[in-house]
């Protein structure tokens, strides 16, 4: 299969897809998730899409539901995907040589505690962990370092010579399986996720949370985005875990009567971490 993804070869989001799709996916890089979406909702040649939803450290990737929301393009699996920073070198580099680490901010920001103990080190903000490393082989960049996952140092024929420095041990991403074409749920499926939108009205937000406990199903992600053409009201993207399909069927029943334009993104099977 072809994967478009938002990023370099070597990225997170290529472990991702190959996690979820197999070894031997091949990839569609794309410079943004705007892209990303475009291609798996355009290209004859793109199969689905792994995008990149939610950090367990940094929250919500929030343009990225607006994206989903707007695209017409279906969910059909998720994976959680523990993000482990190497520091990687030229081959014979050691750490003694480094004077530079470069990696995109939030990487640096990840492995701050690492990296303080070596003052000395200047650190470069770069647009891609992977394409951090790219460069350094590249460009034979010789006393400066990549931090970037392992896939990246397999790739660009690096050594990493210091495994697993982020801070956060317990780091995971969500990542979302994108579609233009819908798949009907499996017998195993356990979660689904749906936006819909309440009048402005007291209690109504809280008359669906009440029908979506009611039918057994936990509520395991409920985020609001404000309405354009509506000032001061709001719709929500939720994600519901069940264990029973009939579960939220009915639910989906009951709240179809105070939100009757809900619409449903996709029903799958909820993700292992890796």
């Amino acid at each position: 299969m072809r994967i478009a993804i938002q990023g370099f070869e070597g990225c997170f989001h290529q472990i991702a897809a190959q996690s979820y799709y197999g070894k031997d996916t091949t990839i569609e890089a794309c410079a943004s998730f705007g892209e990303l979406v475009k291609k798996v909702r355009t290209e004859k040649t793109v199969d689905a899409g792994i995008m990149a939803i939610e950090n367990s450290i940094a929250g919500s990737i929030l343009p990225n539901y607006t994206l989903l929301k707007n695209s017409g393009l279906h969910v059909i699996g998720e994976i959680y995907l523990q993000i482990r920073q190497h520091l990687m070198v030229l081959p014979g580099q050691t750490m003694d040589d480094i004077r530079e680490v470069h990696s995109h901010p939030m990487a640096l920001l990840q492995c701050l505690q690492f990296l303080e103990k070596y003052p000395h080190i200047k650190l470069v903000e770069t647009e891609d962990t992977a394409l951090s490393a790219k460069n350094v082989h590249s460009k034979k960049l010789k006393s400066t370092a990549a931090i970037a996952g392992k896939l990246a140092a397999e790739i660009y024929g690096l050594d990493i010579i210091a495994p697993n420095i982020q801070t956060e041990k317990n780091n995971y991403t969500r990542f979302l399986a994108i579609s233009k074409v819908p798949v009907a749920p499996a017998e195993n499926a356990n979660k689904a996720s749906v936006y819909f939108e309440t009048d402005h009205s007291i209690g109504s937000l809280a008359k669906v949370l009440t029908s979506i406990a009611d039918a057994g199903i936990n509520l395991s992600k409920l985020q609001s985005f404000p309405i354009p053409a509506k000032q001061w009201n709001y719709y929500f993207h939720a994600d519901m875990e069940f264990n029973d399909l009939a579960h939220f069927e009915k639910a989906k029943e009951v709240i179809l009567k105070d939100a009757p334009g809900m619409k449903v993104l996709g029903i799958y099977q909820k993700g292992d971490t890796h």
